[in-house]
């Protein structure tokens, strides 16, 4: 069990190396596209922030002043790196998402693949259990009319020693 904790952090930090250059290059994309700033990035983080402050008014308790209380803007700079980071880590938690579904549908694939193996070792054991049934009860329906044949066949030797006899006393 130890082991997965450290591979748990080691992902971790991998996630947060690779977020970094991913978010510095959507924030220079949002500084020179006014189109990409204003649809991609600057939305989510003026919600986020919107969503952050409201959280830290409703937990400082001060919930009933907010109502008089405007919700301080965010600077353009501030919102496009955080969009930006918010952007970056979005992209890589839907990468590792996408590869966790990946993953969790191929080992489904493989365990039903390893049940139908199993089902068709089952399948064919059902098979030669009923195969060798047959061949029991055939051997035994044979081994009866064998036993009536020498049954039969003892009869008749005691009718002819019978009969063999009675001829010699008879002579």
């Amino acid at each position: 069990m130890a082991p997965v904790f450290p591979l748990a952090k080691l992902a971790f930090l991998f996630v947060k190396q690779v977020a970094r250059p991913l978010s510095s290059s959507i924030k220079r994309r949002a500084v020179s596209s006014v189109f990409f700033r204003e649809k991609f990035c600057l939305p989510p983080a003026k919600f986020y922030h919107w969503c952050e402050v409201r959280m830290k008014m409703y937990v400082m308790n001060s919930r009933r002043s907010s109502k008089t209380r405007t919700i301080p803007k965010l600077n353009e700079k501030a919102a496009i790196e955080l969009g930006a980071n918010l952007l970056g880590e979005g992209i890589i938690f839907s990468i590792a998402a996408a590869i966790l579904a990946f993953e969790v549908s191929r080992q489904k694939e493989k365990e039903r693949k390893k049940e139908e193996m199993e089902q068709n070792v089952i399948d064919t054991l059902q098979s030669q259990v009923s195969d060798l049934m047959f061949a029991t009860e055939e051997l035994d329906t044979k081994l009866r009319e064998a036993n009536k044949l020498l049954s039969t066949t003892q009869q008749e030797l005691r009718e002819i020693k019978t009969s063999s006899t009675a001829m010699r006393k008879g002579k």
